[in-house]
Protein backbone atom coordinates (compact mmCIF):
# COMPACT_ATOMS: atom_id res chain seq x y z
CA UNK A 1 0.00 0.00 0.00
CA UNK A 2 2.99 2.18 0.90
CA UNK A 3 4.88 1.90 -2.39
CA UNK A 4 1.10 2.69 -4.09
CA UNK A 5 1.03 5.71 -2.51
CA UNK A 6 4.51 6.83 -2.93
CA UNK A 7 4.11 6.39 -6.60
CA UNK A 8 0.91 8.50 -6.78
CA UNK A 9 1.59 11.11 -4.83
CA UNK A 10 5.77 11.31 -6.67
CA UNK A 11 3.67 11.71 -9.98
CA UNK A 12 1.27 14.12 -9.08
CA UNK A 13 3.98 16.39 -6.98
CA UNK A 14 5.89 16.40 -10.74
CA UNK A 15 3.39 16.95 -12.77
CA UNK A 16 1.00 19.30 -10.86
CA UNK A 17 4.60 21.64 -10.73
CA UNK A 18 5.07 21.49 -14.60
CA UNK A 19 1.16 21.56 -15.54
CA UNK A 20 1.50 24.87 -16.99
CA UNK A 21 3.88 24.15 -19.15
CA UNK A 22 2.72 20.86 -20.35
CA UNK A 23 -0.70 22.60 -21.08
CA UNK A 24 1.38 24.63 -24.02
CA UNK A 25 2.27 21.77 -25.60
CA UNK A 26 0.17 19.04 -27.82
CA UNK A 27 0.45 16.28 -24.56
CA UNK A 28 -2.52 16.77 -23.14
CA UNK A 29 -2.64 15.35 -19.37
CA UNK A 30 -5.14 12.27 -20.06
CA UNK A 31 -2.30 11.19 -22.37
CA UNK A 32 0.64 11.64 -19.46
CA UNK A 33 -1.90 10.17 -16.63
CA UNK A 34 -3.26 7.00 -19.00
CA UNK A 35 0.58 6.33 -20.75
CA UNK A 36 1.79 6.30 -16.76
CA UNK A 37 -0.63 3.72 -16.06
CA UNK A 38 0.00 1.75 -18.78
CA UNK A 39 3.66 1.94 -18.15
CA UNK A 40 3.98 1.75 -14.58
CA UNK A 41 1.25 -0.93 -14.68
CA UNK A 42 1.64 -5.02 -14.85
CA UNK A 43 2.43 -5.25 -18.29
CA UNK A 44 6.11 -3.04 -18.00
CA UNK A 45 7.59 -1.98 -15.07
CA UNK A 46 4.85 -3.71 -12.45
CA UNK A 47 5.14 -0.89 -10.16
CA UNK A 48 1.13 -0.43 -10.06
CA UNK A 49 -0.71 -3.95 -8.71
CA UNK A 50 -4.03 -1.84 -8.55
CA UNK A 51 -6.89 -4.40 -7.43
CA UNK A 52 -9.86 -2.43 -8.49
CA UNK A 53 -12.80 -4.07 -9.75
CA UNK A 54 -15.16 -2.96 -12.56
CA UNK A 55 -17.49 -1.13 -9.87
CA UNK A 56 -14.48 0.63 -8.03
CA UNK A 57 -13.13 2.12 -11.52
CA UNK A 58 -17.14 3.14 -12.25
CA UNK A 59 -17.65 4.94 -8.96
CA UNK A 60 -14.40 6.96 -9.60
CA UNK A 61 -14.82 7.54 -13.28
CA UNK A 62 -18.91 8.59 -11.83
CA UNK A 63 -17.53 11.18 -9.25
CA UNK A 64 -14.58 12.49 -11.50
CA UNK A 65 -17.37 13.23 -14.20
CA UNK A 66 -20.22 14.62 -11.89
CA UNK A 67 -17.45 17.44 -10.62
CA UNK A 68 -16.18 17.66 -13.89
CA UNK A 69 -19.53 18.60 -14.93
CA UNK A 70 -20.81 20.51 -12.32
CA UNK A 71 -17.77 23.26 -12.76
CA UNK A 72 -17.46 23.18 -16.46
CA UNK A 73 -21.47 24.02 -16.23
CA UNK A 74 -20.98 26.28 -13.16
CA UNK A 75 -18.18 28.47 -15.61
CA UNK A 76 -20.71 28.42 -18.53
CA UNK A 77 -21.84 32.24 -19.66
CA UNK A 78 -25.32 32.20 -19.80
CA UNK A 79 -25.14 35.18 -21.96
CA UNK A 80 -23.41 33.31 -24.78
CA UNK A 81 -25.00 30.41 -24.27
CA UNK A 82 -28.52 32.04 -24.63
CA UNK A 83 -27.39 33.39 -27.67
CA UNK A 84 -26.10 30.56 -29.46
CA UNK A 85 -28.53 27.91 -27.86
CA UNK A 86 -29.13 27.15 -31.85
CA UNK A 87 -25.90 24.85 -31.63
CA UNK A 88 -26.01 22.68 -28.72
CA UNK A 89 -30.02 22.24 -29.90
CA UNK A 90 -29.14 21.14 -33.01
CA UNK A 91 -26.21 18.68 -31.11
CA UNK A 92 -28.28 16.96 -28.71
CA UNK A 93 -31.74 17.28 -30.40
CA UNK A 94 -30.28 15.91 -34.33
CA UNK A 95 -26.61 15.33 -33.88
CA UNK A 96 -26.68 12.78 -31.26
CA UNK A 97 -30.26 10.32 -32.37
CA UNK A 98 -27.74 10.21 -35.86
CA UNK A 99 -24.51 9.59 -34.71
CA UNK A 100 -25.87 6.98 -32.47
CA UNK A 101 -27.54 5.34 -35.64
CA UNK A 102 -24.36 5.88 -38.06
CA UNK A 103 -22.56 3.97 -35.20
CA UNK A 104 -25.35 1.45 -35.39
CA UNK A 105 -24.90 1.08 -39.33
CA UNK A 106 -21.28 1.05 -38.70
CA UNK A 107 -21.09 -1.51 -36.22
CA UNK A 108 -23.37 -4.00 -38.65
CA UNK A 109 -20.51 -3.88 -41.16
CA UNK A 110 -17.51 -4.29 -39.11
CA UNK A 111 -19.50 -6.87 -36.57
CA UNK A 112 -21.76 -8.90 -38.62
CA UNK A 113 -21.69 -11.39 -35.28
CA UNK A 114 -23.41 -8.39 -33.24
CA UNK A 115 -27.37 -9.10 -32.52
CA UNK A 116 -29.41 -5.90 -33.14
CA UNK A 117 -29.42 -4.96 -29.60
CA UNK A 118 -25.95 -5.57 -28.84
CA UNK A 119 -24.85 -2.70 -32.28
CA UNK A 120 -27.39 -0.17 -30.61
CA UNK A 121 -25.81 -0.88 -27.62
CA UNK A 122 -22.28 -0.15 -28.82
CA UNK A 123 -23.46 2.85 -30.72
CA UNK A 124 -25.09 4.37 -27.47
CA UNK A 125 -21.97 3.83 -25.46
CA UNK A 126 -19.69 5.41 -27.66
CA UNK A 127 -21.98 8.60 -28.93
CA UNK A 128 -21.60 10.35 -25.63
CA UNK A 129 -18.51 13.07 -25.53
CA UNK A 130 -16.29 13.58 -22.76
CA UNK A 131 -16.15 16.80 -20.81
CA UNK A 132 -12.88 16.69 -18.85
CA UNK A 133 -11.06 15.61 -22.68
CA UNK A 134 -12.71 18.52 -23.71
CA UNK A 135 -12.06 21.39 -21.11
CA UNK A 136 -8.63 22.04 -23.36
CA UNK A 137 -10.50 23.67 -26.18
CA UNK A 138 -14.04 24.38 -24.29
CA UNK A 139 -11.31 26.60 -21.86
CA UNK A 140 -9.53 28.68 -24.92
CA UNK A 141 -10.13 31.68 -25.21
CA UNK A 142 -9.01 31.63 -28.57
CA UNK A 143 -12.17 29.28 -29.29
CA UNK A 144 -15.21 31.03 -30.41
CA UNK A 145 -17.42 31.90 -27.54
CA UNK A 146 -20.37 30.31 -29.06
CA UNK A 147 -18.41 26.82 -30.00
CA UNK A 148 -17.11 27.00 -26.47
CA UNK A 149 -20.40 26.77 -24.72
CA UNK A 150 -21.66 24.49 -27.33
CA UNK A 151 -19.68 21.61 -27.34
CA UNK A 152 -19.45 22.70 -23.41
CA UNK A 153 -23.66 21.97 -23.09
CA UNK A 154 -22.97 18.97 -25.66
CA UNK A 155 -21.02 16.95 -23.29
CA UNK A 156 -22.40 17.98 -20.01
CA UNK A 157 -25.65 16.43 -21.80
CA UNK A 158 -25.42 14.13 -23.75
CA UNK A 159 -23.91 11.50 -21.38
CA UNK A 160 -27.20 11.73 -19.21
CA UNK A 161 -29.43 11.71 -22.51
CA UNK A 162 -27.39 8.42 -23.68
CA UNK A 163 -28.13 6.71 -19.82
CA UNK A 164 -32.28 5.70 -20.47
CA UNK A 165 -31.08 4.88 -24.39
CA UNK A 166 -28.48 2.43 -22.97
CA UNK A 167 -30.59 1.24 -20.45
CA UNK A 168 -34.23 0.58 -22.70
CA UNK A 169 -31.74 -1.06 -24.88
CA UNK A 170 -30.18 -3.23 -21.97
CA UNK A 171 -33.75 -4.05 -20.80
CA UNK A 172 -34.73 -5.31 -24.25
CA UNK A 173 -31.07 -7.57 -24.33
CA UNK A 174 -32.76 -9.49 -21.04
CA UNK A 175 -35.87 -9.50 -22.33
CA UNK A 176 -37.17 -7.61 -19.38
CA UNK A 177 -41.04 -8.83 -18.25
CA UNK A 178 -41.92 -4.93 -18.01
CA UNK A 179 -45.57 -4.74 -18.82
CA UNK A 180 -46.65 -2.10 -20.73
CA UNK A 181 -44.18 -2.68 -23.92
CA UNK A 182 -41.33 -0.51 -25.19
CA UNK A 183 -42.85 2.80 -25.51
CA UNK A 184 -44.02 2.93 -22.43
CA UNK A 185 -40.59 1.84 -20.81
CA UNK A 186 -38.43 4.23 -23.30
CA UNK A 187 -40.95 6.77 -21.77
CA UNK A 188 -40.27 6.03 -18.23
CA UNK A 189 -36.75 6.01 -18.44
CA UNK A 190 -36.05 8.91 -19.94
CA UNK A 191 -38.91 10.80 -17.50
CA UNK A 192 -37.50 9.59 -14.47
CA UNK A 193 -33.53 9.73 -15.59
CA UNK A 194 -33.77 13.18 -17.24
CA UNK A 195 -36.78 14.54 -15.15
CA UNK A 196 -35.54 13.58 -11.79
CA UNK A 197 -31.71 14.56 -12.87
CA UNK A 198 -32.99 18.08 -13.74
CA UNK A 199 -35.15 18.26 -10.51
CA UNK A 200 -32.56 17.00 -8.40
CA UNK A 201 -30.06 19.35 -9.86
CA UNK A 202 -31.90 22.52 -9.77
CA UNK A 203 -33.57 22.17 -6.03
CA UNK A 204 -30.28 21.42 -4.56
CA UNK A 205 -28.16 24.32 -6.35
CA UNK A 206 -30.91 26.77 -5.72
CA UNK A 207 -30.87 26.11 -1.95
CA UNK A 208 -26.91 25.92 -1.56
CA UNK A 209 -26.76 29.22 -3.67
CA UNK A 210 -29.00 31.19 -1.27
CA UNK A 211 -27.40 29.31 1.84
CA UNK A 212 -23.95 29.92 0.45
CA UNK A 213 -24.62 33.84 0.00
CA UNK A 214 -26.25 34.12 3.51
CA UNK A 215 -22.95 32.52 5.14
CA UNK A 216 -20.33 34.92 3.06
CA UNK A 217 -22.47 37.91 3.99
CA UNK A 218 -21.80 37.15 7.49
CA UNK A 219 -18.52 35.77 6.72
CA UNK A 220 -19.06 32.44 8.15
CA UNK A 221 -17.19 30.63 5.53
CA UNK A 222 -13.25 30.67 6.12
CA UNK A 223 -10.58 29.93 3.78
CA UNK A 224 -9.56 26.72 4.88
CA UNK A 225 -13.23 25.43 4.53
CA UNK A 226 -13.98 27.68 1.03
CA UNK A 227 -12.81 24.87 -0.80
CA UNK A 228 -15.43 21.54 -0.34
CA UNK A 229 -18.98 23.36 -1.04
CA UNK A 230 -18.89 23.17 -4.70
CA UNK A 231 -16.94 19.66 -4.25
CA UNK A 232 -19.42 18.72 -1.99
CA UNK A 233 -22.61 20.15 -3.78
CA UNK A 234 -21.63 18.20 -7.44
CA UNK A 235 -21.25 15.00 -5.94
CA UNK A 236 -24.63 15.72 -3.97
CA UNK A 237 -26.54 16.39 -6.77
CA UNK A 238 -24.77 13.24 -8.89
CA UNK A 239 -25.53 10.60 -5.82
CA UNK A 240 -29.19 11.97 -4.77
CA UNK A 241 -29.94 11.62 -8.43
CA UNK A 242 -28.73 8.29 -8.77
CA UNK A 243 -30.24 7.32 -5.51
CA UNK A 244 -34.03 8.88 -6.53
CA UNK A 245 -33.40 6.94 -9.88
CA UNK A 246 -32.83 9.88 -11.67
CA UNK A 247 -29.46 10.57 -13.76
CA UNK A 248 -26.72 12.03 -11.57
CA UNK A 249 -25.07 13.78 -14.93
CA UNK A 250 -27.84 15.47 -15.84
CA UNK A 251 -28.18 16.10 -12.38
CA UNK A 252 -24.09 17.71 -11.76
CA UNK A 253 -24.29 19.95 -15.13
CA UNK A 254 -28.04 21.26 -14.56
CA UNK A 255 -27.06 21.98 -10.94
CA UNK A 256 -23.72 23.75 -12.25
CA UNK A 257 -25.87 25.76 -14.61
CA UNK A 258 -27.85 27.28 -11.90
CA UNK A 259 -25.32 27.66 -9.08
CA UNK A 260 -23.16 29.48 -11.38
CA UNK A 261 -26.04 31.67 -12.90
CA UNK A 262 -26.82 32.49 -9.23
CA UNK A 263 -23.53 32.54 -7.32
CA UNK A 264 -22.00 35.69 -9.83
CA UNK A 265 -20.48 37.83 -7.25
CA UNK A 266 -18.47 34.57 -5.11
CA UNK A 267 -18.43 32.04 -8.27
CA UNK A 268 -14.41 32.37 -8.85
CA UNK A 269 -13.08 31.97 -5.29
CA UNK A 270 -15.94 28.84 -4.76
CA UNK A 271 -15.03 27.36 -8.30
CA UNK A 272 -11.05 27.05 -8.04
CA UNK A 273 -10.50 24.52 -5.62
CA UNK A 274 -13.45 22.52 -7.03
CA UNK A 275 -11.45 22.50 -10.60
CA UNK A 276 -8.49 21.42 -9.12
CA UNK A 277 -10.08 18.84 -7.50
CA UNK A 278 -11.57 17.63 -10.67
CA UNK A 279 -8.19 17.42 -12.04
CA UNK A 280 -6.92 15.37 -9.69
CA UNK A 281 -9.76 13.07 -9.28
CA UNK A 282 -9.20 12.49 -13.17
CA UNK A 283 -5.22 12.11 -13.17
CA UNK A 284 -6.63 9.02 -10.39
CA UNK A 285 -9.14 7.73 -12.98
CA UNK A 286 -6.70 7.74 -15.96
CA UNK A 287 -3.65 6.32 -14.26
CA UNK A 288 -6.50 3.43 -12.88
CA UNK A 289 -7.62 3.05 -16.64
CA UNK A 290 -4.04 3.06 -18.27
CA UNK A 291 -2.96 0.72 -15.28
CA UNK A 292 -6.03 -1.98 -14.92
CA UNK A 293 -7.95 -1.36 -18.04
CA UNK A 294 -5.66 -0.87 -20.88
CA UNK A 295 -2.84 -3.15 -20.16
CA UNK A 296 -5.04 -5.74 -20.30
CA UNK A 297 -7.11 -4.76 -23.05
CA UNK A 298 -4.14 -4.21 -25.76
CA UNK A 299 -3.42 -7.69 -26.83
CA UNK A 300 -7.01 -8.53 -27.93
CA UNK A 301 -7.47 -5.62 -30.19
CA UNK A 302 -8.41 -7.05 -33.62
CA UNK A 303 -8.57 -4.80 -36.93
CA UNK A 304 -12.25 -4.75 -36.78
CA UNK A 305 -12.31 -2.86 -33.33
CA UNK A 306 -9.70 -0.89 -34.46
CA UNK A 307 -11.69 -0.04 -37.70
CA UNK A 308 -14.40 0.70 -35.53
CA UNK A 309 -12.45 2.77 -33.10
CA UNK A 310 -11.92 5.11 -35.76
CA UNK A 311 -14.94 5.39 -37.68
CA UNK A 312 -16.21 6.27 -34.36
CA UNK A 313 -14.18 9.38 -33.82
CA UNK A 314 -14.64 10.31 -37.28
CA UNK A 315 -17.17 9.15 -39.86
CA UNK A 316 -19.57 8.59 -37.27
CA UNK A 317 -19.66 11.48 -35.20
CA UNK A 318 -18.16 14.21 -37.96
CA UNK A 319 -20.77 13.80 -40.76
CA UNK A 320 -24.00 13.96 -38.46
CA UNK A 321 -22.73 17.04 -36.70
CA UNK A 322 -21.60 18.83 -40.08
CA UNK A 323 -24.91 18.13 -41.68
CA UNK A 324 -26.71 19.85 -38.18
CA UNK A 325 -24.86 22.64 -38.09
CA UNK A 326 -25.79 24.06 -41.82
CA UNK A 327 -27.65 26.94 -41.25
CA UNK A 328 -26.44 28.13 -38.16
CA UNK A 329 -23.86 30.32 -39.21
CA UNK A 330 -21.17 28.89 -39.26
CA UNK A 331 -17.95 28.69 -41.50
CA UNK A 332 -16.71 25.41 -43.21
CA UNK A 333 -13.93 25.48 -40.59
CA UNK A 334 -16.01 26.08 -37.34
CA UNK A 335 -18.27 23.44 -38.44
CA UNK A 336 -15.09 20.54 -39.24
CA UNK A 337 -13.47 21.73 -35.82
CA UNK A 338 -16.79 21.00 -33.61
CA UNK A 339 -17.51 17.90 -35.58
CA UNK A 340 -13.78 17.10 -34.49
CA UNK A 341 -13.41 17.26 -30.96
CA UNK A 342 -16.23 14.65 -29.62
CA UNK A 343 -13.57 12.93 -27.70
CA UNK A 344 -14.69 9.28 -25.96
CA UNK A 345 -13.78 9.22 -22.21
CA UNK A 346 -15.21 9.27 -18.87
CA UNK A 347 -19.08 8.58 -19.74
CA UNK A 348 -17.85 5.91 -21.62
CA UNK A 349 -15.79 4.32 -19.41
CA UNK A 350 -18.83 4.64 -17.01
CA UNK A 351 -21.39 2.52 -19.87
CA UNK A 352 -18.62 -0.01 -20.67
CA UNK A 353 -18.16 -0.97 -16.41
CA UNK A 354 -22.39 -1.41 -17.21
CA UNK A 355 -22.12 -3.54 -19.85
CA UNK A 356 -19.51 -5.41 -19.21
CA UNK A 357 -22.20 -7.24 -15.65
CA UNK A 358 -24.87 -7.07 -18.34
CA UNK A 359 -23.93 -10.63 -19.29
CA UNK A 360 -24.78 -9.91 -22.98
CA UNK A 361 -23.41 -12.51 -26.12
CA UNK A 362 -20.43 -10.51 -26.89
CA UNK A 363 -19.90 -8.17 -24.40
CA UNK A 364 -16.20 -8.62 -24.15
CA UNK A 365 -15.41 -7.65 -27.70
CA UNK A 366 -18.02 -5.09 -26.91
CA UNK A 367 -15.82 -3.78 -24.27
CA UNK A 368 -13.10 -3.92 -25.95
CA UNK A 369 -13.70 -1.85 -28.84
CA UNK A 370 -14.98 0.92 -26.20
CA UNK A 371 -11.73 0.88 -24.58
CA UNK A 372 -9.60 0.69 -28.11
CA UNK A 373 -11.91 3.90 -28.91
CA UNK A 374 -11.42 5.86 -25.88
CA UNK A 375 -7.90 4.95 -25.96
CA UNK A 376 -7.40 6.90 -29.60
CA UNK A 377 -9.24 9.23 -28.60
CA UNK A 378 -7.07 10.11 -25.88
CA UNK A 379 -4.34 10.82 -28.06
CA UNK A 380 -5.76 11.56 -31.26
CA UNK A 381 -8.08 14.21 -29.37
CA UNK A 382 -5.40 15.12 -27.11
CA UNK A 383 -2.33 15.68 -29.50
CA UNK A 384 -4.84 17.47 -32.00
CA UNK A 385 -6.29 20.28 -29.62
CA UNK A 386 -3.29 22.80 -29.30
CA UNK A 387 -2.86 22.86 -32.85
CA UNK A 388 -6.46 22.80 -34.39
CA UNK A 389 -7.27 25.90 -31.76
CA UNK A 390 -4.12 27.77 -33.00
CA UNK A 391 -5.34 26.82 -36.85
CA UNK A 392 -8.69 28.32 -36.35
CA UNK A 393 -7.73 30.98 -34.90
CA UNK A 394 -5.81 32.03 -37.20
CA UNK A 395 -8.08 30.76 -40.08
CA UNK A 396 -10.79 32.98 -38.32
CA UNK A 397 -8.38 36.17 -37.83
CA UNK A 398 -7.19 36.13 -41.12
CA UNK A 399 -10.81 36.07 -42.57
CA UNK A 400 -11.69 38.97 -39.85
CA UNK A 401 -8.88 40.93 -41.71
CA UNK A 402 -10.11 40.51 -45.27
CA UNK A 403 -13.49 41.47 -45.01
CA UNK A 404 -12.28 44.82 -42.95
Amino acid sequence: MYELLAIFAIFTLLYSATAGGISRTPISGAIIFTAFGLLAGPLFLGWLHLDIDSEGLRSVAEVTLAVVLFTDAANADLGVLRRSSGIPERLLLIGLPLTILLGYFAGGVIFPQFGLLELAILATMLAPTDAALGAAVVADKKVPANIRQGLNVESGLNDGICVPILFLFLALAAESNFDGGTTQLALRLFAEEIGIGAVVGITLAFATARFLKFCVARDWITDTWRQLPVIALAIACFSLAQYFGGSGFIASFVGGLVWGGLSKVHKEQFLLAAEGTGETLGLITWIIFGAAVVGHSFHEFTWEVLIYALLSLTVVRMIPVFLVLTGTGLRTSEKLFVSWFGPRGLASIVFGVIVVTADLPHEDLIANTVVATIILSVLLHGLSANPLVAALSKRLASSTTSKT
